[in-house]
C-alpha cells in the first residue's frame, strides 16, 4: 500500500472524486449478478492498477443500484432502520442536499492528519453512539456507503473518504455487509430526488443589483431586504434571521422554534412566556468583543440541539452579528474554515456581511479551531475547548482567545474574497 502524503489544507472545498467508469459492454460483460433484490453486482478480483493511486481491496464490496436502494429507502422509512445509510461526502456537501436518513461521517482533513489512514468508528462517527453501538452488535442488514460519483468498487483509490470508512466498519462490525451506491449522491439524486432532502435557500432575497437599493438597502417593494422571507436554516436545529423575523410569533411557529439567542442590547425579546431566550448584548461596531461570546453562544445552541429544540439566532438585521454567531458555530461543531462556514451560510441568506472587525475575530477563532483539533478529538467528540468554555458564565475565558493575532496559518483579511459583501452594513446590523 502506497504511503499517503498530507498536503497543505486548502481555502476550498475538496474537488469531488471524478467519475471513473469503463465503457458499455466491456464493463457488462464482467459482471457477475448476485442478490438481485438488492440490484447489487460482484465484480471479479483484479490486480493493482500499474502506475496509478493505490486501489483498496474490493473483498466482498457490492456495488448497489439506485432502484434498490429507493425501494429500500421506502421500506426503512415505513418499518425503522435496519439498514444504515453513510455519507461520506465532505459536510457542506451533505447539508446542501443528501439521501433522506443518511449520516454524515466526519473524515475531513483534521481528522485523516491525526489518524494517519486509520480511522475508528469514534472519529468518523464522534456523535452517534447508539449508531456506533449497533454497528458493533451486527444489527444492521446492510450499511451502504456513497460519495458525490462513486466510481467501481475495485477503483476505490486507497486514500479515499469512502476507502477509509469501509476499514473502519470492517475493523469494528460484527458482520461487514457493506454495499456501495453505484453513481453515488448524483445519479441517485437526478434519478429519485424525492427521496433526497435540500436545505431550503432563501430564494426570494438576492443581493441588490442598483446602487438606490445598495445604499438604502430596501427593494423596490419596500421592504427592506434583510426583513424579506423568513429565517433561513443553516441546520436542522439552528436558524438565522432578523429582529423583525423573532416579532413575528407565525414565522416561529411554522419553523417549529423553540429558542431564540438575540445577539443585541437593544432588540426586545417579545414572546418570553412562549419561549427560551439568551442575550448577547453586543453592538455591531468595530470595538465590540463578539469573540468572547463565541463559547457561551455555542453552548447554548448546543444546549437547544440536545433538548431536541431549535434555535433563532438573530441580530437587527440578520447580517452581521448574528451571521457571526452562526459562522463561529459552524467553525467549532462541523471543524470547517472561515470561508467554508461562510460560502455555506451566504448560499442560505445571500445579504450576510459581517462587520471587518467580527471577521478578524473569526479569522482567529479558526486558527484555534484548527489548532486545537486534535487534542479534542484525543479527549471526547466536544473536548477541552466545550470544558472550558463552562468554565465561567461571562465573556471572561482567557482560553478562546489566547492565540497571537500574527498566526501565520492565515492571509491577510484584505487578501480574502470572502470579506467583501455586495451590501455596506451600518451599525444595529
Amino acid at each position: 500500500m502506497e504511503a499517503v502524503t498530507s498536503a497543505a489544507p486548502a481555502r476550498r472545498l475538496p474537488s469531488f472524486i471524478p467519475a471513473a467508469r469503463a465503457g458499455g459492454a466491456g464493463r457488462r460483460g464482467g459482471v457477475v449478478k448476485v442478490g438481485a433484490a438488492w440490484g447489487c453486482e460482484r465484480r471479479p478480483e483484479r490486480g493493482a492498477v500499474k502506475g496509478g493511486p493505490a486501489m483498496v481491496a474490493p473483498e466482498g464490496l457490492r456495488e448497489m443500484e439506485g432502484s434498490a436502494l429507493r425501494r429500500l429507502v421506502g421500506r426503512e422509512e415505513a418499518s425503522g432502520g435496519r439498514c444504515l445509510l453513510l455519507d461520506c461526502r465532505p459536510f457542506l456537501a451533505h447539508s446542501a442536499g443528501h439521501i433522506r436518513g443518511a449520516l454524515n461521517v466526519r473524515c475531513n482533513t483534521i481528522v485523516r492528519r491525526r489518524a494517519k489512514g486509520a480511522v475508528s468508528l469514534e472519529q468518523i462517527l464522534p456523535a452517534e453512539g447508539e449508531v456506533r453501538a449497533r454497528l458493533r452488535a451486527g444489527l444492521y442488514t446492510a450499511v451502504v456507503l456513497y460519495d458525490e460519483r462513486s466510481p467501481r468498487a475495485e477503483a476505490l483509490r486507497d486514500d479515499s473518504t469512502v476507502a477509509l470508512v469501509l476499514r473502519a466498519l470492517r475493523r469494528d462490525m460484527a458482520r461487514a455487509d457493506i454495499r456501495l451506491l453505484a453513481g453515488g449522491y448524483e445519479r441517485f439524486a437526478s434519478e429519485y430526488p424525492e427521496f433526497c432532502a435540500k436545505t431550503k435557500t432563501l430564494s426570494s432575497v438576492s443581493p441588490p443589483s442598483s446602487t438606490e437599493s445598495l445604499d438604502l438597502g430596501f427593494s423596490s417593494c419596500g421592504t427592506p431586504l434583510h426583513d424579506q422571507g423568513g429565517p433561513v436554516e443553516i441546520l436542522p436545529f439552528l436558524y438565522l434571521g432578523s429582529a423583525y423575523h423573532a416579532a413575528r410569533r407565525d414565522m416561529l411557529d411554522a419553523l417549529g422554534i423553540t429558542a431564540l439567542l438575540n445577539v443585541s442590547s437593544d432588540c426586545p425579546n417579545h414572546f418570553e412566556e412562549h419561549y427560551q431566550y439568551k442575550c448577547i448584548p453586543v453592538e455591531d461596531n468595530h470595538k465590540a468583543d463578539i469573540s468572547s461570546w463565541f463559547m457561551e453562544a455555542i453552548e447554548y445552541i448546543d444546549s437547544v440541539k440536545e433538548c431536541c429544540g431549535r434555535v433563532l439566532v438573530h441580530c437587527q438585521a440578520g447580517i452581521s452579528r448574528s451571521a457571526t454567531i452562526c459562522l463561529a458555530y459552524l467553525m467549532m461543531k462541523k471543524r470547517v474554515k472561515l470561508e467554508e462556514a461562510f460560502e455555506f451560510v451566504k448560499q442560505r441568506r445571500s445579504i450576510i456581511s459581517p462587520n471587518f472587525s467580527f471577521m478578524g475575530q473569526l479569522l482567529q477563532f479558526e486558527s484555534q479551531v484548527l489548532a486545537t483539533s486534535c487534542a479534542v478529538e484525543a479527549a471526547s467528540p466536544s473536548g477541552t475547548l466545550r470544558e472550558r468554555g463552562k468554565a465561567t458564565s461571562t465573556p471572561t475565558s482567557q482560553f478562546v482567545f489566547s492565540f497571537p493575532v500574527s498566526v501565520g496559518v492565515h492571509a491577510t483579511p484584505s487578501s480574502l474574497p470572502y470579506l467583501h459583501s455586495p451590501i455596506t452594513t451600518s451599525p444595529s446590523c
